[in-house]
């Protein structure tokens, strides 16, 4: 049975899809795999840690919508200091990082004094199941984020820690803004930005 392309409102109750989706997708991710450097305990804990994102910050912030086999979440400007974590999310986020949860607090301060600050649509998270990779989902949960942040004439941005990411998203018109290197000997982090099309 074909898997279907078609982005829908990703809501609480697809939050199983959600994180198995994100857990596939994310599992050879250079940044998922230093805060996760644990080859036997990284999906259960990326697990952990996509269920409470989705469901604690983006879920209730953030545009968020899956297809069969892919998972987005948007931030239009004017959600941007609603989807901050609140303390209880952060002690949550803590307790699933455990000894990396101050690698991972350094790299969120070092990424976000490199966050725009005009208005603008933040890709928080796109990722699809490797299974269909190459089959359009990842494009297609683009493309409908890409048409609203057009439509309200705002720019987009993103941040990447995955080389092979760059060419994809420059496809779609983003430029490479700054190459990080980050704290406690972290991977690069590339930050891109888009104007909106015409």
């Amino acid at each position: 049975m074909a898997i279907s392309h078609v982005p829908l409102a990703a809501t609480l109750d697809d939050a199983a899809l959600v994180s198995r989706t994100l857990v596939r997708a994310f599992d050879d991710d250079p940044m998922m795999c230093w805060f996760f450097p644990d080859d036997a305990t990284r999906e259960a804990s990326l697990g952990r840690y996509f269920t409470t994102l989705f469901t604690r910050q983006y879920a209730h912030a953030g545009m968020c919508e899956r297809t069969g086999a892919a998972v987005s979440f948007w931030v239009p400007p004017e959600a941007q200091d609603r989807a901050v974590p609140d303390a209880e999310t952060i002690q949550e986020l803590t307790e699933i990082l455990g000894d990396r949860a101050g690698l991972f607090g350094e790299a969120v301060e070092a990424a976000a004094a490199h966050t725009p600050a005009e208005p603008h649509w933040s890709l928080a998270l796109l990722g699809a199941d490797p299974a269909v990779q190459g089959q359009g989902h990842g494009a297609a949960l683009l493309r409908s984020g890409l048409a609203k942040a057009d439509a309200a004439g705002q720019p987009a941005y993103l941040e990447s820690s995955k080389p092979a990411n760059l060419p994809v998203y420059e496809h779609f018109g983003f430029t490479v803004r700054d190459e990080l290197s980050l704290p406690g000997g972290g991977p690069t982090l590339w930050t891109m930005w888009r104007e909106p099309a015409a």
